[in-house]
């Protein structure tokens, strides 16, 4: 896989770089900047060599249309902001590839950094039509003269400013997704033992895949979040209203099966009446949930028995949080596998998504983590041993 400094001398030349900027965004304020931060020393370094730099990214399910709701301005801002200590300075074009992106990209100088508007605003980045994506990849080509594909969040998805584009420019891997690949390679190719994996989440069937390819990799996988009443059910247990796939409970069975104490399950659960910050919480048995009742969270000894699996690991991947961690009542579990995260000894992975909003959101710093992916689902697809179409681009001549 090439990397940026196989591209040669970049001074003067326009580099189009697949950032992902794909962050929370309420009433135009950013809830959570930590992917905008991933992006920056990739962009940093290729404005500092002169290059005039071409940020293509998306935001959200705008469905091919545009949509305020779905600006990239906010983001724009953001960048700006965050770029401005380097003396980088960011320019916004209001459309993908049409006059304003064109005009922008004529007017762009060395050294300068341009985001161009949401690339979903045009139905034919995420087409399931080959042509339609090669038409789209060619006028994003049209912009530049080589691509760096840096945005890890995507490198799962077959479309066109991931994967076509990278089939009609000189190409190469920016450095966060070189640093992501190298993480997940610690993780599946002879991992440091014990290895412990943990798994929430609000489906199991969301990981199915993941708990089949990890079973024979990992010494434990640790199952909380919604996924886990599949589990318990499956164990024969009553769970009441708590969230419950039934349709996967032959599946949980065969792996709780094959996998004998491998698999570690909550022992206490939190529950309330219904998903309320207000509703009573209280801590019942696992295996005692009650009819009325629906499970928002580990209990306060499942989060210490949790911790304690971690603390023998020297690496460990966690995927998924704990509970609602959003609700302070069932944020208990979740704080309690991060804090645990922070103390390994040897390589701790924060799998992107859902489990980086948490661990920002309950106060950790980001390098109290051995790493923390920009990308839950493509981490989970690379670990399902899933070939990812927007690596696999990267290396073709």
């Amino acid at each position: 896989m090439k990397t940026i400094e196989d591209l040669g001398d970049l001074a003067g030349q326009r580099v189009l770089v697949r950032s992902d900027l794909n962050v929370p965004i309420k009433n135009e304020v950013i809830g959570d900047d930590g992917r905008i931060r991933a992006s920056l020393p990739t962009l940093v370094k290729l404005a500092k060599a002169g290059a005039k730099v071409i940020v293509t990214a998306h935001l959200g399910r705008p469905k091919g249309t545009p949509n305020p709701e779905f600006t990239l301005a906010p983001v724009a801002k953001r960048l700006g902001e965050l770029l401005q200590p380097e003396g980088i300075t960011v320019h916004f074009a209001t459309d993908v590839t049409g006059d304003a992106a064109q005009t922008a990209v004529q007017d762009l100088d060395e050294g300068e950094v341009l985001l161009l508007e949401n690339v979903r605003y045009d139905p034919r980045e995420e087409s399931k039509d080959e042509t339609e994506r090669a038409a789209l990849a060619e006028e994003l080509a049209a912009l530049a003269d080589v691509f760096v594909s840096d945005g890890f969040g995507v490198v799962h998805r077959k479309q066109a400013s991931v994967y076509d584009v990278a089939r009609k420019l000189p190409h190469a891997a920016g450095g966060l997704v070189l640093a992501e690949v190298g993480v997940l390679k610690k993780l599946t190719e002879n991992p440091a033992r014990p290895y412990v994996v943990v798994l929430g989440g609000a489906k199991v069937s969301d990981k199915l895949a993941v708990i089949d390819n990890l079973l024979a990799k990992a010494d434990k996988l640790l199952i909380g979040g919604g996924m886990v009443f599949t589990f318990l059910k499956a164990q024969g247990h009553e769970v009441g209203k708590s969230l419950l796939e039934e349709d996967q409970l032959d599946v949980v069975r065969g792996y709780l099966k094959q996998a004998g104490d491998k698999i570690v399950l909550p022992t206490d659960i939190v529950v309330a009446p219904e998903f309320k910050a207000d509703s009573p919480a209280t801590v019942v048995a696992a295996d005692a949930i009650p009819a009325g009742e629906l499970g928002l969270d580990i209990g306060p000894e499942s989060g210490k028995a949790f911790a304690a699996e971690i603390a023998t690991a020297k690496t460990v991947f966690w995927n998924g949080p704990m509970g609602v961690f959003e609700v302070a009542p069932f944020a208990g579990g979740t704080k309690a596998v991060a804090q645990a995260l922070t103390e390994v000894d040897g390589l701790s992975v924060v799998g992107g998504g859902d489990s980086a909003a948490a661990v920002r959101q309950l106060g950790f710093a980001d390098d109290a983590f051995g790493h923390i992916s920009t990308g839950g689902g493509a981490s989970l697809e690379y670990l399902e041993g899933k070939e990812l179409p927007g690596l696999a681009v990267l290396e073709e001549d």
